[in-house]
C-alpha cells in the first residue's frame, strides 16, 4: 500500500510500519558511516536521504489510513504544526483504539 490513501489501517499497521522504518533509517545510517558517505560532521549520508525520501509517500498514507480508522479526516497530519501540543495530540489520536464496525471511511479493518 505505498500510496493508498483510502481506506483505513489498524493501530498494529501503522505502528509496526513504524518500527520497521526506523529500524531500516539506522540500517542506512550504519551503512553511511560504514561506507563513508556521510555528509561532513554528519552522522548520515546518501542512503538515509535516499530511504527516507522514499519512504515520505508511504509514512504519510499509513498516517492518513490510521486518521480514517478513528474516524477522523487525514487532515489531522497538519496539526503537528502546532508546537508540543500538536505532536502529542497526534501520538494520542494514533494510540487510539480504531471505530468498531463500519465508518465512513470503509469497513473495520479488524473484522
Amino acid at each position: 500500500k505505498y500510496a493508498v490513501f483510502s481506506g483505513r489501517a489498524r493501530r498494529s499497521e501503522y505502528w509496526f510500519f513504524t518500527l520497521f522504518n526506523f529500524i531500516f533509517m539506522l540500517v542506512a545510517m550504519g551503512l553511511d558511516n560504514l561506507l563513508n558517505f556521510t555528509f561532513m560532521e554528519l552522522p548520515y549520508g546518501f542512503l538515509y536521504f535516499a530511504y527516507a525520501l522514499l519512504m515520505i509517500i508511504p509514512g504519510i498514507s499509513v498516517f492518513v489510513r490510521r486518521m480514517h480508522d478513528i474516524n477522523k479526516s487525514g487532515w489531522w497530519y497538519f496539526i503537528a504544526l502546532i508546537p508540543i501540543i500538536g505532536g502529542i495530540w497526534l501520538l494520542v489520536l494514533c494510540l487510539t483504539e480504531g471505530t468498531h464496525g463500519d465508518n465512513e471511511y470503509g469497513p473495520d479493518p479488524k473484522a
